[in-house]
Protein backbone atom coordinates (compact mmCIF):
# COMPACT_ATOMS: atom_id res chain seq x y z
CA UNK A 1 0.00 0.00 0.00
CA UNK A 2 2.62 2.80 0.90
CA UNK A 3 4.16 1.62 -2.63
CA UNK A 4 1.05 2.90 -4.09
CA UNK A 5 0.45 6.22 -2.58
CA UNK A 6 4.22 7.14 -3.02
CA UNK A 7 3.88 5.64 -6.51
CA UNK A 8 0.81 8.14 -6.96
CA UNK A 9 2.40 11.09 -5.61
CA UNK A 10 5.61 10.59 -7.69
CA UNK A 11 2.92 10.56 -10.79
CA UNK A 12 1.39 13.58 -9.67
CA UNK A 13 4.19 15.80 -8.91
CA UNK A 14 5.84 15.14 -12.46
CA UNK A 15 2.72 15.66 -14.08
CA UNK A 16 2.30 19.18 -12.22
CA UNK A 17 6.09 20.11 -12.95
CA UNK A 18 5.80 19.12 -16.14
CA UNK A 19 2.20 20.68 -16.78
CA UNK A 20 3.06 24.22 -14.95
CA UNK A 21 5.90 26.38 -15.32
CA UNK A 22 5.64 29.93 -17.76
CA UNK A 23 2.09 30.41 -17.72
CA UNK A 24 2.43 29.94 -21.83
CA UNK A 25 -0.70 29.01 -23.77
CA UNK A 26 0.39 25.84 -25.37
CA UNK A 27 -1.13 24.88 -28.39
CA UNK A 28 -3.81 22.23 -28.86
CA UNK A 29 -2.17 19.84 -30.93
CA UNK A 30 -4.26 17.57 -33.28
CA UNK A 31 -3.46 14.48 -34.64
CA UNK A 32 -4.08 13.35 -38.44
CA UNK A 33 -6.62 10.68 -37.23
CA UNK A 34 -9.26 13.11 -35.38
CA UNK A 35 -9.45 14.97 -39.10
CA UNK A 36 -11.72 14.17 -41.34
CA UNK A 37 -11.29 13.26 -44.68
CA UNK A 38 -12.93 16.37 -46.16
CA UNK A 39 -12.11 18.86 -43.47
CA UNK A 40 -10.11 21.84 -44.55
CA UNK A 41 -7.26 23.78 -42.17
CA UNK A 42 -6.33 27.14 -41.97
CA UNK A 43 -2.63 27.56 -42.61
CA UNK A 44 -1.15 30.40 -39.70
CA UNK A 45 3.15 29.98 -40.39
CA UNK A 46 5.12 28.21 -42.70
CA UNK A 47 8.54 27.00 -40.87
CA UNK A 48 10.50 26.37 -44.14
CA UNK A 49 9.79 25.68 -47.76
CA UNK A 50 8.39 22.02 -46.73
CA UNK A 51 6.52 22.04 -43.49
CA UNK A 52 4.01 24.59 -41.88
CA UNK A 53 1.22 24.99 -39.06
CA UNK A 54 -2.27 25.09 -39.79
CA UNK A 55 -5.01 25.36 -37.34
CA UNK A 56 -8.80 23.45 -37.46
CA UNK A 57 -12.31 25.39 -36.95
CA UNK A 58 -11.58 25.15 -33.04
CA UNK A 59 -8.34 25.82 -32.43
CA UNK A 60 -5.77 23.08 -32.67
CA UNK A 61 -3.12 23.13 -33.99
CA UNK A 62 -0.93 20.64 -36.50
CA UNK A 63 2.97 20.91 -37.54
CA UNK A 64 2.17 19.65 -41.29
CA UNK A 65 5.72 18.17 -43.56
CA UNK A 66 5.09 17.62 -47.05
CA UNK A 67 5.37 14.25 -48.34
CA UNK A 68 7.75 13.73 -50.88
CA UNK A 69 9.50 17.32 -51.27
CA UNK A 70 12.65 18.40 -49.98
CA UNK A 71 13.06 22.04 -49.99
CA UNK A 72 16.14 23.79 -49.17
CA UNK A 73 16.73 25.12 -45.51
CA UNK A 74 15.69 28.45 -44.88
CA UNK A 75 17.74 29.44 -41.73
CA UNK A 76 20.73 27.82 -40.21
CA UNK A 77 19.91 25.23 -37.94
CA UNK A 78 22.26 23.22 -35.27
CA UNK A 79 24.41 21.49 -38.50
CA UNK A 80 22.47 22.40 -41.25
CA UNK A 81 23.30 25.71 -42.92
CA UNK A 82 21.30 27.92 -45.24
CA UNK A 83 20.26 26.28 -48.71
CA UNK A 84 20.90 27.30 -51.80
CA UNK A 85 17.18 29.08 -53.08
CA UNK A 86 15.91 27.90 -49.27
CA UNK A 87 14.84 31.64 -48.51
CA UNK A 88 12.99 31.76 -52.04
CA UNK A 89 11.30 28.02 -51.07
CA UNK A 90 9.83 29.81 -47.92
CA UNK A 91 8.55 32.56 -49.06
CA UNK A 92 7.09 30.75 -52.28
CA UNK A 93 5.28 28.64 -50.09
CA UNK A 94 4.21 31.36 -47.28
CA UNK A 95 2.27 33.35 -50.71
CA UNK A 96 1.22 30.38 -51.81
CA UNK A 97 -0.47 29.12 -48.19
CA UNK A 98 -1.06 31.54 -45.38
CA UNK A 99 -4.36 32.42 -44.60
CA UNK A 100 -5.39 29.90 -47.04
CA UNK A 101 -7.85 26.84 -46.32
CA UNK A 102 -6.13 23.35 -47.44
CA UNK A 103 -7.18 19.70 -47.46
CA UNK A 104 -4.78 16.75 -46.60
CA UNK A 105 -4.17 13.41 -48.18
CA UNK A 106 -2.59 10.76 -46.26
CA UNK A 107 -0.77 8.01 -47.39
CA UNK A 108 0.42 5.10 -45.23
CA UNK A 109 2.77 6.24 -42.50
CA UNK A 110 0.52 9.66 -41.19
CA UNK A 111 3.64 10.89 -39.38
CA UNK A 112 7.60 11.22 -39.17
CA UNK A 113 9.97 10.82 -36.94
CA UNK A 114 9.42 13.99 -35.52
CA UNK A 115 6.22 14.10 -34.72
CA UNK A 116 5.08 16.00 -37.64
CA UNK A 117 1.96 14.84 -39.59
CA UNK A 118 2.64 13.73 -43.46
CA UNK A 119 0.16 14.79 -46.06
CA UNK A 120 0.01 15.56 -49.35
CA UNK A 121 -1.68 19.21 -49.36
CA UNK A 122 -4.14 20.58 -51.81
CA UNK A 123 -5.66 24.52 -51.51
CA UNK A 124 -9.50 24.92 -51.64
CA UNK A 125 -9.40 25.47 -54.99
CA UNK A 126 -7.90 21.82 -55.56
CA UNK A 127 -4.55 23.04 -56.38
CA UNK A 128 -1.80 20.66 -55.44
CA UNK A 129 0.61 22.20 -53.19
CA UNK A 130 3.54 19.15 -52.84
CA UNK A 131 3.36 19.26 -56.95
CA UNK A 132 3.30 22.89 -57.20
CA UNK A 133 6.66 23.08 -55.21
CA UNK A 134 8.37 20.30 -57.83
CA UNK A 135 6.79 22.38 -60.88
CA UNK A 136 8.16 25.17 -59.80
CA UNK A 137 11.84 24.06 -58.87
CA UNK A 138 11.16 25.32 -55.08
CA UNK A 139 11.65 21.59 -54.01
CA UNK A 140 13.48 18.56 -54.45
CA UNK A 141 11.80 15.18 -54.79
CA UNK A 142 12.35 13.30 -51.47
CA UNK A 143 10.84 10.09 -51.63
CA UNK A 144 10.67 8.20 -48.30
CA UNK A 145 9.08 4.36 -48.11
CA UNK A 146 6.22 3.52 -47.56
CA UNK A 147 4.47 7.12 -48.77
CA UNK A 148 5.11 7.01 -52.74
CA UNK A 149 1.62 7.01 -53.95
CA UNK A 150 2.37 10.29 -56.69
CA UNK A 151 6.39 9.67 -56.85
CA UNK A 152 5.82 8.70 -60.81
CA UNK A 153 4.39 12.15 -60.97
CA UNK A 154 7.08 13.98 -58.75
CA UNK A 155 9.86 12.87 -61.09
CA UNK A 156 7.57 13.89 -64.14
CA UNK A 157 7.17 17.53 -62.38
CA UNK A 158 11.15 17.72 -61.07
CA UNK A 159 12.36 16.60 -64.83
CA UNK A 160 10.33 19.33 -66.51
CA UNK A 161 11.41 21.75 -64.10
CA UNK A 162 15.08 21.10 -64.54
CA UNK A 163 14.52 21.19 -68.15
CA UNK A 164 13.34 24.62 -68.18
CA UNK A 165 15.63 25.46 -65.61
CA UNK A 166 13.04 27.03 -62.70
CA UNK A 167 13.47 27.89 -59.34
CA UNK A 168 16.59 26.08 -57.77
CA UNK A 169 17.50 24.50 -61.03
CA UNK A 170 18.44 27.89 -62.84
CA UNK A 171 22.42 28.01 -63.15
Amino acid sequence: MKRLIAFILLVSFFYTACNSGSGERKPKVITSSSLHKDEFLVVKKVVDGDTFWAVDESGKELKIRLIGVDAPESRKTFKKEIGHFGKESKEYLTNLLIGKKIRLEYDISPTDQYGRTLAYVYLEDGTFVNAELLKNGFAKILTVPPNIKYVDEFVKLQHEARTKSVGLWKE
